[in-house]
């Protein structure tokens, strides 16, 4: 189960997320002091760290610096009430990987934590490997494995899952894919996209990653789940 640290002091806001946290399978632990958040993350362990501005204790932006020196390599959502675009812009060079004003809707912040969960399960190594979870994809070789086994793909599915994957979580349109991955900059008005996708699809489903998703009337996203063994979740 993915840990999520909520370091936040209103105690209301805090059960709140707390709640989201448990709704998306992630296990919530809180922390309400400045100091005592950073010091729960250099423990480790955590995927996501949603984090307050005004602690006691000082600013959570202005330790996200402190955060990273001390080795944390969580992904930071700051939920402030602190939310005119100044302050959020402020949030983001100081190293935030997102930045949710209060008061939030829980449907927005479930899909704000879901994205960065999705993020946090890609890796990328010496510009070669993509992984998430089970699935791994070798660039300079060009080829794609699930639980360590080989998926046989054709180049232009192999295009086509490394465009995707790059764009992990975000919703990926026809057009999008026609032009990256076909270099086409018009709709031929054919299927060819769907048939692709669908044909790759199968291939990983079958190995047994379960991580390309049709968002209906748009397009596509890739939404890899961190252990293909819940590949049916």
């Amino acid at each position: 189960m993915d840990r999520i640290l909520i370091v936040e002091d209103d105690v209301a806001t805090a059960l709140a997320v707390a709640g989201e946290v448990r709704a998306l399978s992630c296990d919530p632990v809180i922390r309400d002091t400045l100091d005592s958040g950073l010091a729960e993350a250099a423990r480790g362990g955590y995927r996501v760290i949603v984090l307050d501005r005004m602690l006691p204790g000082g600013d959570g932006v202005d330790a996200i610096a402190r955060l990273k020196a001390a080795g944390s390599d969580a992904l930071i959502l700051v939920l402030s009430a602190l939310g005119r675009a100044a302050e959020r812009v402020e949030g983001l060079e100081k190293g935030a990987d997102d930045y949710l004003p209060k008061p939030f809707e829980p449907e927005e912040l479930r899909a704000r934590l879901r994205a960065l969960l999705r993020r946090a399960t890609m890796q990328v190594l010496d510009n070669d490997l993509m992984a998430f979870g089970d699935l791994e994809i070798r660039l300079k070789a060009r080829t794609v494995h699930v639980k360590r086994e080989h998926v046989p793909v054709s180049p232009r599915e192999f295009d086509l899952i490394v465009f995707l994957a790059q764009n992990a979580g975000h919703v990926v349109t026809r057009m999008q894919l026609l032009e990256k991955v076909w270099n086409l900059h018009f709709d031929p008005g054919t299927n060819v996209v769907d048939v692709h996708v669908g044909r790759l699809r199968r291939k990983l489903e079958d190995a047994g990653a379960n991580v390309i998703q049709t968002a209906r009337g748009e397009g596509y996203i890739f939404s890899p789940i961190v252990s293909t063994a819940s590949a049916a979740g």
